[in-house]
């Protein structure tokens, strides 16, 4: 730490945070006797809090964001430049970091085209719902409005973004939710016992089939796209398994359903490519991401999609209701783009896309190895630097973990000085997947420090 705070500003900091902030995914009950924790500065994949206490970031800032690490000069710098040459004009007219980031991601896109600038993940998402539902007005009789997501998926917190909520929990006592929302299955091979039906072979294909039929039940006249992500992430750090996604695409041809994949989360070298759908050879209508975009050094979401998607809203120039009558506010600011440009530059030049494929495949082994060690891990997942390990209370019966004991290994890797996640609020009785995302920058030293901390925790938890 660099001192910029002393003891006393900080005393004052944790005061005003007791007393005015409501933090995200927390019971507050607890800081009425306790400090709420301060994050005072980072540096690389290091935080400190407002005790001093230094901290090996394995959830790059808590929700997989900071791709790049923390204290990049370069992103602050372009940001700060461009603030002063112009902070922000509505997305109405254009930019000059909006274009040349725009151009710099859709060379990384190959099909996509068009980049639509959002504030947040689920925000990028509902506009893609909206482009869904006009689609259906202005070509289908307003038929084709139904947009299927898949269960243990998730999307984001606003309602229309919830109503495409996989996760039970997250949606506890928020409903009513909009209409025309359909879940499918979800492709959890390590779960597929619960699924009636499932096969031992060829699971993938199987579950993509369970799509399909979901299709023909609701009618293939009203159903105009299918919501995924490329690997689920607080459902448990879920990867398909082979055969889905070849048949999950040949499904949403067959029955012209635009395919939108969630890349809020995977976006922008999570898994080890620019993109997750890009490990799969899918061929999207609708790509959104928001959270690795610029690492959290500014916030900016995107919604990105076809030429073809595109030109149905320009093809009647004298029909006034013709075009995507849609805001985004914040998507008119310019730090965003001005920020992922330096970012995109950082993962390019430093290969960082290269490290995390390596480094995702340590830490892979790792968790492998430590499956063997302890009976309580039932399985390890996920892609690149985006890794899950399940813990459960049987492995022959798959029995999960009782909840406070998965967040008792969360807890004692903390206090190693190693911030791991778990799955939160999500599935009613399986919040039992530790999950780590640490950053792109990873070494093999930093996962094995992360490793090292789960093994002792285990240990210490499960006895």
């Amino acid at each position: 730490m660099d001192g910029t705070f002393n003891e006393n500003d900080l005393s004052r900091v944790v005061e005003a945070d007791r007393a005015h902030i409501w933090h995200h995914l927390l019971q507050h009950k607890p800081f009425e006797n306790n400090d709420p924790r301060i994050i005072v500065e980072g540096k690389g994949m290091r935080v400190w809090d407002q005790n001093g206490k230094e901290h090996l970031d394995a959830v790059s800032g808590g929700v997989w964001t900071v791709n790049v690490g923390y204290g990049r000069e370069s992103i602050c710098k372009a940001v700060y430049d461009q603030l002063m040459k112009l902070c922000y004009f509505a997305n109405s007219a254009g930019s000059i970091p909006g274009a040349i980031f725009a151009e710099n991601l859709i060379a990384k896109m190959p099909g996509m085209s068009r980049v639509y600038y959002t504030n947040s993940g689920s925000e990028a998402n509902e506009k893609a719902f909206k482009m869904v539902r006009q689609i259906a007005h202005k070509r289908y009789g307003g038929k084709k409005t139904k947009i299927l997501y898949r269960d243990r998926d998730y999307h984001g917190s606003t309602l229309a973004a919830m109503s495409a909520g996989g996760q039970d929990e997250r949606n506890a006592q928020y409903g009513p939710f909009a209409p025309d929302f359909v879940r499918v299955p979800h492709c959890m091979e390590y779960r597929k016992h619960e699924l009636d039906g499932a096969p031992e072979e060829n699971f993938g294909e199987w579950a993509a089939n369970q799509i399909e039929e979901v299709i023909l039940r609701e009618g293939p006249d009203t159903v105009g796209a299918l919501c995924l992500e490329p690997v689920t992430a607080g459902g448990g750090v879920i990867e398909a398994p082979e055969g889905y996604w070849q048949r999950v695409q040949e499904i949403c041809k067959k029955y012209d359903v635009l395919l939108h994949i969630d890349e809020v989360v995977c976006g922008v070298g999570r898994t080890g490519t620019w993109f997750g759908y890009q490990q799969y050879g899918i061929k999207p209508d609708f790509v959104t991401m928001a959270k690795g975009v610029a690492s959290g050094y500014a916030a900016i979401a995107c919604m990105v999609t076809t030429e073809e998607v595109f030109d149905l809203f320009k093809d009647d120039a004298a029909d006034p209701m013709n075009y995507f009558r849609d805001i985004s506010t914040f998507g008119g600011c310019t730090a965003g783009p001005a920020a992922a440009i330096e970012n995109m530059r950082i993962i390019e030049d430093e290969n960082l896309l290269g490290n995390c494929a390596t480094m995702g495949d340590r830490m892979m082994a790792n968790l492998q190895g430590l499956m063997e060690k302890h009976k309580v891990i039932g399985d390890v997942r996920g892609k690149g630097l985006f890794l899950g390990a399940e813990l459960v209370a049987d492995r022959g019966s798959r029995e999960p973990v009782e909840e406070k004991l998965a967040q008792a290994v969360v807890a004692d890797c903390m206090a190693q000085g190693v911030i791991i996640g778990v799955t939160n609020r999500s599935i009613p009785g399986r919040n039992n997947t530790l999950c780590f995302s640490p950053a792109l920058i990873a070494t093999a030293d930093d996962i094995d420090q992360i490793t090292d901390a789960v093994d002792g925790a285990l240990g210490r938890v499960f006895g």
